[in-house]
């Protein structure tokens, strides 16, 4: 009976991970052989009025370059609300009116708590609204970009989160795994007809969406962008992707800033793998494909222990199913093909291919942050950053 009941369980986890290793193949193979599902972009430019929110957290060195590109930026309809959580204000002085830099009288340490604090503080009704983490640099045509896929009709845009750094193994290693992220739940997933992942940052929102999805929500630690991404696509509604609108990001560059933000985003999907079941099965019972894909997205382990799951599914099929066992082979060629994929549409730079060897030592320490996953959020609210100027 015993065994039986393993055999079964078995059986669903090869199912669940050949879901996974199958979905990036199909979403490519729709890529190639059906029509573009997703709308073209609008060159109609109009200067909505923008709130740049950019929250920080204990750390505030980098809030004077991120504010050095916004007001570089193409644009002049916006105004930028600094939220410094926990922070030293003492040395953001600005000389612009369009800087508002605001201190909570107590600590938020949670993302929505900030966000929502600079919408309390508007000096005008924004009618969208763009979050910047304090490590970021925008592109000077940022807001032009997201402007242009907004006159489309949409009501959420997620923008290019690209590496500012590539000054270590880690930190190609983390490019690499945010430009195959990107290829497929960004570029691919709206290609097929279905929406774009968010990622924290670098994304835009009608205000009244944003406020919407999240007034109700009392949650600390990481992961805000899942809950709004799942109730924006709960709606019925799309979130789009702009390959333009770029903000430049500081990936982990040290294995103890890897360690401890890839524990926050692991406690992350297993807090909220309930929203991707609840997804999927909405999908599948309203007969709505954005729904559908997106709930797929959403149910997917990440990469690390997809790798590992795929890997055991192999050797045990070895002696019990060898047919099977040359599927999962196969799939797992095809997934490498996406993932190669992936880096020559972004251009991935040369660094990131050098960096390729290193993925067994990155494993090692996604493993070692899912030992502490469950204790992400007591050991690090937000990433530390290690400070190198770089300018864009």
């Amino acid at each position: 009976m015993m065994i039986d009941v393993l055999l079964f369980l078995f059986y669903v986890l090869q199912v669940y991970v050949l879901i996974h290793l199958i979905f990036p193949i199909f979403l490519w193979l729709v890529r190639l052989f059906v029509p573009n599902l997703s709308k073209d972009k609008s060159d109609y430019v109009a200067e909505s009025d923008y709130a740049i929110i950019v929250t920080a957290y204990q750390q505030t060195d980098l809030i004077p370059d991120v504010v050095r590109s916004i007001l570089s930026l193409n644009y002049s309809n916006y105004l930028v609300y600094i939220v410094a959580d926990n922070c030293d204000v003492s040395n953001l002085v600005f000389n612009d009116n369009k800087i508002i830099v605001l201190r909570p009288e107590t600590v938020l340490a949670s993302n929505v708590k900030s966000h929502f604090y600079a919408i309390n503080n508007f000096k005008r009704n924004h009618e969208r609204l763009t979050i910047i983490d304090s490590d970021n640099l925008v592109d000077s045509n940022y807001l032009t970009e997201l402007n242009k896929v907004f006159e489309m009709g949409y009501h959420a845009v997620q923008g290019v989160r690209e590496a500012k750094n590539l000054n270590s193994n880690y930190a190609c290693l983390d490019a690499a795994n945010d430009i195959y992220y990107r290829y497929v739940d960004k570029f691919l997933l709206t290609k097929a007809g279905s929406s774009s992942s968010l990622s924290g940052s670098g994304m835009a929102f009608s205000t009244s969406l944003y406020m919407e999805c999240l007034k109700d929500l009392d949650s600390n630690g990481a992961g805000f962008d899942k809950i709004l991404q799942y109730e924006i696509v709960i709606r019925k509604l799309k979130i789009a992707f702009s390959e333009k609108a770029v903000v430049f990001d500081e990936k982990t560059a040290k294995s103890d800033q890897l360690v401890k933000q890839r524990a926050r985003w692991i406690n992350t999907w297993f807090k909220f793998f309930r929203l991707g079941l609840r997804m999927l099965s909405t999908g599948i019972f309203k007969f709505n494909w954005n729904q559908f894909l997106y709930g797929i997205m959403l149910c997917r382990p990440p990469l690390f222990i997809l790798l590992f799951l795929s890997i055991m599914c192999f050797l045990v099929n070895l002696f019990i199913m060898p047919k099977i066992a040359v599927l999962f082979a196969i799939l797992g060629i095809g997934f490498v093909i996406v993932f190669i994929k992936s880096l020559i549409y972004f251009k991935a730079k040369k660094e990131i291919y050098k960096s390729l060897i290193a993925i067994p030592k990155f494993i090692y320490f996604q493993v070692l942050a899912l030992m502490k996953a469950r204790i992400a959020n007591k050991i690090s609210v937000a990433t530390e950053h290690y400070i190198e100027k770089t300018t864009k």
